[in-house]
């Protein structure tokens, strides 16, 4: 194997036992009432310096350690000082680390000019044009184009029934819905389509006994073919310009 990919799992193996496997909610909640004051805070980023330091093995490479140590109190203490534990902050906060073992890697390993080169080749490559655009044309505009023709009945279905349901769940559960359809499609798997579609018809989304039900499964129905016969329209063009 490769060993500046080696390092790179190293580096990313260390970080992911010390934030997720080595941290209790204990260490969490005092942390956040106790912020820069909290022991835990400390001993959670010398961990993290430590843990790198025994995983890669390298012992001239002391500094890595180090960096990460430091690097790693000052970002926890920027997110303990932010308002809510929220998944903003949390995504923000783990990419913040994620970039200080990425410039440790890039450094230690000098791949400084392959950085350019790697990016440009990955914008003039067809495959991965066709992947990206198709893959983000399942998740937004599809997702538009189902809401705005399903908008007259799903009013109906509100004002008819008046349960609220999650908010955005929908949109949410369509998004992963499509990339699953896309992924099945582009890796040949065209019976977990099949499998998915049953899945999602056990789904209940109000009881039988109510007035509205039979228009809400109607309309749950109506968005997810449009969905899936959209999506795997998109999936056969791309299959087409790659293969």
């Amino acid at each position: 194997m490769n060993p500046d990919l080696i390092f790179a799992l190293q580096l990313l193996l260390a970080h992911l036992i010390t934030d997720f496997l080595f941290q209790s909610r204990s260490w969490i909640k005092q942390k956040r009432e106790k912020k820069a004051a909290s022991v835990f805070l400390y001993v959670h980023a010398v961990l993290a310096g430590l843990l790198t330091y025994v995983i890669v093995q390298d012992w001239s490479l002391w500094l890595v350690p180090v960096i990460i140590s430091v690097t790693h109190f000052g970002i926890d203490l920027w997110k303990l000082h932010q308002e809510s534990d929220n998944l903003r902050y949390f995504l923000i906060d783990q990419a913040l680390h994620l970039l200080v073992l990425f410039i440790l890697w890039i450094s230690v390993t000098q791949n400084w000019g392959e950085v350019l080169p790697f990016i440009t080749s990955l914008l003039a490559s067809e495959v991965f044009l066709v992947y990206l655009t198709g893959y983000l044309i399942v998740i937004f505009p599809i997702g538009f184009i189902i809401g705005k023709a399903t908008r007259r009945w799903q009013k109906e279905i509100k004002k008819e029934d008046g349960i609220k349901s999650l908010a955005k769940a929908g949109r949410y559960i369509g998004i992963f819905e499509r990339i699953l359809v896309l992924t099945f499609i582009l890796t040949n798997n065209f019976s977990a389509i099949g499998f998915l579609i049953a899945a999602k018809s056990i789904l209940r989304f109000s009881d039988k006994s109510k007035s509205g039900a039979r228009k809400q499964t109607e309309y749950v129905l109506i968005g997810t073919l449009m969905s899936f016969a959209l999506t795997i329209i998109i999936g056969f063009l791309m299959r087409v310009l790659v293969l």
